[in-house]
């Protein structure tokens, strides 16, 4: 059984702007902005979907983008209604290997909405893992089965471009979007004075220090070491 953490949602470098927390703990979860084909080919657009809280996603840009990312379609990945993740670039291609049982955890970039509460990393929902591996692994109708819901299966074009190289995972009984989100991060500086994101103290004490890789910026997935496995399975099953 492994743990493996990866950063997803809208960023500053992806959408230009990072997901609202509330004062309460809890988060909205946005995507990254689907730009196949410059504005995208999904129907789900920041304009007309709503998050958990009632608001469009929109209205949670700068008042200045509303109208221009109104019709902006949505890269909905991971989604977390049948729990599916996907991915074709190489960065990613280790996550074919997670075994059934493992849980793939993710984090995004929030910050305070409504009150001040700098942008940080959390994580907000995690897939207990029941199939993963290439595209190419599984049989038509298992795709139809178990990704049907995901944006790469569910665009025909685009997985007849990335079916080769694509990663899918398909979470199962336990998996979840969390009701609030759980910091991860703290601030520290590159090699030049530049502020990153390092994983916690507090939550080293949880998922290890990755053999000194503790910057989770916008990096490769991030696999927990086995003699912390126990402890990161037990954190991450008392998280709601």
């Amino acid at each position: 059984m492994q743990v493996v953490l990866l950063r997803v949602g809208i960023d500053t470098g992806s959408g230009g702007i990072v997901g609202p927390a509330f004062k309460n703990g809890s988060f909205e979860y946005i995507p990254i902005p689907d730009n196949t084909q410059d504005r995208g080919i999904d129907k789900r657009t920041y304009g007309n979907t709503y998050g958990r809280h009632g608001a469009r996603l929109v209205d949670y840009f700068p008042e200045r983008r509303r109208e221009a990312m109104h019709g902006q379609s949505i890269h909905f990945d991971p989604e977390f209604e049948t729990f599916t993740y996907g991915d074709p670039t190489i960065p990613k291609v280790s996550l074919k290997g997670l075994a059934a049982g493992s849980l793939l955890v993710f984090y995004a970039g929030l910050k305070g909405w409504g009150f001040e509460c700098k942008p940080a990393l959390y994580i907000i929902g995690y897939f207990v893992v029941a199939h993963a591996g290439l595209a190419t692994s599984f049989t038509g109708v298992e795709l139809r089965r178990l990704f049907r819901n995901n944006f790469h299966v569910k665009h025909g074009e685009v997985f007849d471009d990335q079916k080769e190289f694509l990663v899918l995972v398909k979470g199962g009984k336990g998996s979840r979007l969390l009701k609030k989100a759980v910091r991860i991060s703290s601030v520290g500086e590159d090699r030049i004075g530049r502020p990153i994101y390092l994983v916690s103290r507090k939550m080293r004490s949880v998922f290890g220090s990755f053999d000194g890789r503790t910057c989770i910026q916008r990096c490769p997935p991030r696999w927990v070491a086995p003699e912390f496995t126990d402890r990161a399975l037990r954190f991450l099953r008392s998280l709601r």
